[in-house]
């Protein structure tokens, strides 16, 4: 039923459809948040399960129902789960604060950083119980159509506290019980830079030579990958972060090789002439460098040709 929904998700892309997915099947009552021009409904989802290697016949997709509630109807959400675009988690979310109830807390679960720090002070001005939690997950999925997904990859999900009230003991251990290999962390932040070292490497590399992740594999790439980290570490420590060097580089290359086969999201958004995630991956990097009097050129250039090409 709609009225006993109490977690939301704003955002129905793939991580978006995999999370409600995932909470559904687990026993919470979830809902996707609408648009205020849309009744409140029911949607029918399909899920296609990741197939396991003793699996020789094709996986059937599983559907399922869950309510699509209006901006309007929230009076009883008190986790909303955010799974939009980095450059839309302020417009999308920032009109809906008012609307939700004093207690809700907010849970970040995108690529890139930035809407965290512009975010942070709307929670903190609101003294009433709320707060704001961050995550980073390496689940792979895959929106097929509209309303069907399919999970290609396993991977760790952690979350954890960043300000304001701290999620209830209730919803956290919700989370965990729900999402497979999913870990709360005691500090986020460097969490989040790790994810933010594999998408800086990745991502615009994939976007601007049009290729796979498996051919950052090559050679040819290894001096600007090393670059591009090793900017990445200056920045972050100057914003109190400090992270291994030689750990973060292991893990692009192991991101690489696991998912050779891939086109990451970036290469898929200029590709179909989306708007790119740069500003908050190389782009966020550059800015906190900035901030800090400092200068990041491999990572400048990056930002400045994905921006150039997806115009």
């Amino acid at each position: 039923m709609t009225h006993a929904v109490d977690i939301a998700i704003l955002g129905a892309g793939a991580v978006g459809q995999l999370i409600c997915r995932q909470l559904t099947f687990a026993g919470m009552n979830v809902g996707f948040i609408g648009r205020n021009d849309l009744e409140s409904s029911q949607q029918v989802l399909s899920f296609t399960p990741l197939a396991s290697a003793d699996d020789h016949q094709q996986i059937q997709a599983i559907p399922y129902s869950v309510p699509i509630l209006t901006a309007d109807a929230l009076d009883n959400i008190r986790l909303v789960i955010v799974c939009v675009k980095a450059y839309q988690v302020l417009d999308a979310l920032s009109p809906l604060l008012k609307q939700l109830p004093s207690q809700c807390h907010i849970l970040l679960l995108h690529n890139g950083m930035g809407p965290h720090l512009a975010l942070a002070p709307l929670i903190n001005a609101q003294a009433n119980g709320r707060g704001l939690s961050l995550g980073t997950t390496s689940q792979g999925v895959l929106r097929q159509a509209p309303w069907l997904i399919k999970q290609t990859g396993q991977g760790l999900t952690q979350l954890g506290h960043f300000t304001g009230a701290e999620l209830t003991e209730h919803y956290r251990n919700a989370l965990l019980a729900a999402i497979p290999s999913s870990e709360w962390v005691d500090t986020i932040v460097p969490c989040l830079w790790q994810k933010l070292a594999v998408n800086a490497a990745i991502n615009p590399l994939t976007a601007l030579y049009q290729c796979p992740n498996g051919k950052l594999a090559e050679p040819d790439f290894s001096e600007m990958i090393n670059s591009i980290i090793d900017e990445l570490v200056m920045v972050a420590a100057h914003d109190g972060v400090s992270l291994d060097q030689s750990f973060l580089h292991d893990r692009v290359y192991q991101v690489i090789r696991l998912t050779a086969g891939n086109f990451s999201s970036m290469h898929q958004d200029i590709a179909h002439q989306r708007r790119t995630e740069i500003d908050q991956i190389n782009g966020y990097i550059c800015e906190r460098a900035q901030a800090h009097g400092l200068s990041a050129p491999v990572n400048t250039e990056l930002w400045t040709r994905v921006k150039q090409l997806a115009v």
